[in-house]
């Protein structure tokens, strides 16, 4: 499998709000770079950064990935436009469905090597940054929520004609499943088949662990 990166984005937390008289500090806008490579190390991209690194950034969530196959969705049936950032991403992937990615699901960009970690999960600024009140509820409705990537070796990787190259397929729970897994609702079966797979983000699965302590009584 071969992911063509349509763009690369970063940016560095800036107040995109104020609730309740207090600015609202955020890295999820982001602009397409227009530099030929970034180096991509185990926490960031090069000129990328969080506000809130209790629930966004670290090892497990140091890229994000979303696919524009997703677009017409978005656009067609909810009127919501869509580019490059729209969803807060680091890498707009021409496709890349979450039924076909896996957790633990390795991938080439450059020199760098990353490994599929955990769905994403929408927040309130996810709200905000596109403007619609609704945008976290239709992502969580659907699945179609993207993937962080955890980076196995740090190195360059190019925004100019640059790709994810799939080197291991793990053969794991998919993207989608683990995103139900937690959001939304899934088998016994489903939430063990998405507890076994290596690479899982800590958080992730004790979510997972926790939906499934709760089935089993």
């Amino acid at each position: 499998m071969r992911l063509r990166i349509l763009s690369v984005n970063v940016g560095r937390p800036r107040i995109i709000a104020t609730m309740h008289g207090e600015p609202v500090l955020s890295g999820i806008a982001k602009h397409a770079t227009t530099q030929d490579r970034l180096f991509v190390s185990r926490l960031n991209i090069d000129g990328d950064g969080q506000a809130d690194l209790t629930v966004h950034g670290g090892v497990d969530k140091a890229v994000y990935a979303y696919p524009a196959s997703h677009w017409p969705w978005w656009e067609t049936e909810h009127q919501m436009p869509c580019a490059p950032g729209t969803f807060g991403e680091n890498l707009t992937l021409e496709s890349g469905d979450e039924t076909e990615i896996c957790i633990g699901d390795r991938f080439r960009w450059g020199d760098a090597e990353l490994e599929v970690a955990q769905p994403r999960a929408p927040c309130f600024k996810f709200a905000t940054h596109t403007r619609r009140a609704d945008a976290p509820q239709l992502m969580t409705q659907t699945g179609r929520c993207g993937f962080y990537l955890r980076v196995v070796r740090e190195g360059f990787g190019p925004s100019g004609n640059g790709e994810l190259e799939r080197i291991h397929a793990s053969g794991a729970a998919n993207v989608h499943e683990a995103f139900f897994a937690v959001l939304g609702k899934s088998s016994i079966e489903t939430l063990q088949h998405v507890m076994a797979a290596e690479g899982l983000a800590e958080n992730w699965s004790i979510a997972v662990s926790r939906r499934l302590a709760a089935r089993q009584g």
